[in-house]
């Protein structure tokens, strides 16, 4: 994706973006609903519930088939802050992390009230949505650190000991920012991950899934994205178990067939680096989206965090088109995943026609507003 990196968009380069990044957000929403069908549950009870081939089709879940967890929500939001950060760009007012952190207390208030109101009405679109409000098992650590409005830093992380997947699982759409040098797009994820997530693993977890996904986005390989990601990590505090993780998982491909069993080699997926290690080596070996998707979440452990890190990079790679039809037609959200992923695409490819000093858009300021009152 050169001609992104140097801000040229011709019209291939704007579609096959605009398809990476509707594949990684729809991929990851379909990870994690399908993997919320069996959260929680050892391969052997997956096994008992639906055969000696584990689970490969949604079940329902909070109430319907294709229901998503938190992890789709707070990706949504992340993708909410990050295209606020780039119309604020135009006000001199430059700082992602404060911006995607105001995003993430739209989603904690979410969690709090029964639905939409008054307060809401000129504060962009997606707080509006209503099938949002539903609490879908969010993690405990991910709550506490937005549970006040004061921002968690890398010099002052919120929860220092939190190593779940819960910042991990929020983080592929830092990786959709292809215009980015992926140091940059590593720090972003870090410094936002740190907001409720404070230790070393987690937050570098959820910086080298961003840049691998920063990788695929770009039309680079799942390999060479992950190789790109060590790099990243290897100058930074704290990264052995993650660079290690991410080791394993690429030495296990070259070991044969893939099942449960090495799957299971890699961890449990309860510290984000296994998580991250578990989805990285299902995207590998995967044959198609379908069967990577049913590696990823027939395992020990929460199968929706790595059916949702999965998802996204293999829709980062392979686009919108590979992923599965009928998964994706009883998938919940899916009209607002898709409305968000358009607005981002068309954010990023062009900005300055949308919202730039000379440009007047109201519709679009309408629905990501420069300022507005934040709900905590």
């Amino acid at each position: 994706m050169s001609a992104a990196a140097a801000g040229v968009w011709g019209r291939a380069e704007q579609q096959d973006f605009r398809a990476r990044v509707r594949g990684a957000l729809l991929g990851g929403a379909i990870g994690d609903a399908l993997g919320a069908g069996v959260g929680g549950l050892t391969i052997d009870e997956i096994r008992a519930a639906h055969g000696p081939d584990g689970l490969t089709d949604l079940e329902p879940v909070n109430g319907r088939r294709g229901a998503v967890t938190a992890a789709t929500q707070l990706t949504l939001f992340t993708v909410d802050g990050l295209i606020r950060a780039q119309v604020r760009r135009d006000t001199g007012a430059w700082h992602p992390p404060t911006d995607v952190h105001r995003a993430y207390l739209r989603w904690a208030a979410t969690q709090r009230d029964w639905g939409p109101d008054e307060r809401r009405k000129d504060n962009g679109w997606l707080a509006r949505e209503e099938w949002l409000y539903s609490r879908r098992n969010p993690p405990r650590d991910t709550v506490t650190g937005l549970g006040d409005a004061n921002m968690g830093t890398l010099q002052t992380p919120k929860n220092p000991t939190a190593r779940d997947a819960g910042a991990l699982v929020r983080s592929a759409p830092f990786g959709l920012l292809v215009g980015w040098e992926p140091q940059l797009v590593c720090q972003l994820a870090v410094e936002c991950a740190a907001q409720t997530h404070g230790h070393p693993t987690a937050y570098l977890s959820a910086g080298a899934f961003a840049v691998v996904v920063h990788g695929l986005a770009r039309g680079e390989t799942l390999d060479g994205s992950v190789q790109r990601a060590l790099a990243q990590l290897a100058s930074r505090p704290g990264h052995q178990p993650v660079t290690d993780a991410l080791k394993q998982a690429l030495g296990a491909v070259r070991q044969g067939i893939p099942s449960p069993a090495r799957i299971a080699s890699l961890g449990d997926a309860r510290q984000a680096e296994d998580a991250l290690a578990i989805a990285v080596y299902c995207a590998l070996v995967g044959e198609d989206i379908r069967h990577g998707l049913r590696l990823a979440v027939n395992h020990d452990g929460p199968s929706e965090v790595t059916g949702a890190v999965c998802g996204a990079l293999l829709g980062a790679m392979h686009g919108e088109t590979a992923l599965p039809p009928a998964w994706l037609c009883e998938l919940e959200g899916r009209p607002t995943l898709l409305e968000i992923a358009d607005d981002f695409a068309m954010e990023m490819t062009q900005g300055p026609a949308l919202h730039s000093p000379t440009v007047i858009a109201p519709g679009w300021l309408q629905r990501y507003p420069r300022a507005a009152a934040e709900l905590t």
